[in-house]
């Protein structure tokens, strides 16, 4: 079976991917809500970049904040799409009929997971982002490591799981 012929299959959502959807919509509602609401109060400088020990280190203009909502709204609309269509995913020469179910399903959570902690990570840094703007300690703070490192972990156990099917 190459990338050509492979079946399309409907299979449906699990109620992980349900649950990480409804997260990840939370997120992007939360993360045009910060920004709406705190717009106005924002200064015209505010942390653009952070360093890896998560301190700023770079100010740039406020307008510099949309760049993750876009990031993330074309992320969600891309993401969506694939996740519609794994059997165009990249799979290993071993897929067949009988293992291509289990490819789909994996390939297309770790594309849900992985879009839905993304929006969460985008939403977290736009909250610390204003919040410092407002005078708070300007790192980005320990959870900004757990949700990488969340990031981090769901890909590596997707990644495990595809070499674990037979």
């Amino acid at each position: 079976m190459n990338e050509y012929n492979r079946p399309k299959l409907h299979i449906a959502k699990t109620k992980s991917e349900w649950l990480a959807d409804t997260i990840g919509y939370v997120a992007l509602a939360c993360l045009f809500s910060i920004l709406l609401f705190n717009w106005s109060g924002l200064p015209e400088q505010v942390p653009a970049h952070y360093g890896a020990n998560g301190e700023v280190d770079r100010w740039g203009s406020k307008y510099e904040l949309f760049i993750l909502p876009v990031i993330a709204t074309f992320m969600q609309f891309f993401l969506m799409i694939f996740e519609k269509n794994p059997e165009t995913h990249n799979y290993p020469a071993r897929i067949n009929e009988s293992n291509a179910r289990d490819f789909y399903l994996n390939s297309r959570q770790l594309l849900n997971y992985t879009k839905n902690i993304i929006n969460i990570l985008f939403a977290y840094i736009v909250w610390k982002t204003v919040e410092i703007a407002s005078g708070a300690d300007a790192t980005l703070g320990w959870p900004f490591y757990v949700i990488l490192g969340l990031l981090i972990g769901v890909t590596t156990w997707k990644v495990v799981k595809t070499f674990k099917i037979k």
